[in-house]
């Protein structure tokens, strides 16, 4: 069974820096795009960034562009999400999932494998 494990996750003061990882198993990795959302408490999830599977195409939301990074390993199966100057409105669930094809996209319906979510907390 396909499984994506985050981790990196965890509790840093405002201006800090964290990099998420999200690991796939198998071959799910492969030929799939590539995106990270976050669910803050009482809030929708939301879209974070995206990376095709090509590594050359990327897109961010408002909110984080210019702050984070998205980045992948294909070889090691495994996508990250180097966060910087991070703010308190950065705290949420971070999840990482693996679209339907090569693409990248901002659309959570696009995703079809999803990992667990990993914890943020940026303390002001």
């Amino acid at each position: 069974q396909v499984q994506l494990v985050e981790s990196g996750g965890g509790l840093v003061q405002a201006g800090g820096s964290l990099r998420l990882s999200c690991a796939a198993s198998g071959r799910a990795f492969n030929n799939r795009g590539m995106g990270w959302f976050r669910q803050a408490p009482g809030k929708e999830r939301e879209f974070v960034a995206t990376l095709a599977w090509s590594g050359r195409s990327t897109g961010y939301s408002d909110s984080v562009k210019g702050r984070f990074t998205a980045s992948r390993d294909n070889a090691k199966n495994t996508g990250y999400l180097q966060m910087s100057s991070l703010l308190p409105e950065d705290t949420a669930v971070y999840y990482c999932a693996l679209g339907r094809d090569a693409r990248d996209s901002y659309s959570q319906f696009s995703y079809e494998l999803w990992g667990q979510g990993t914890q943020v907390t940026v303390s002001s």
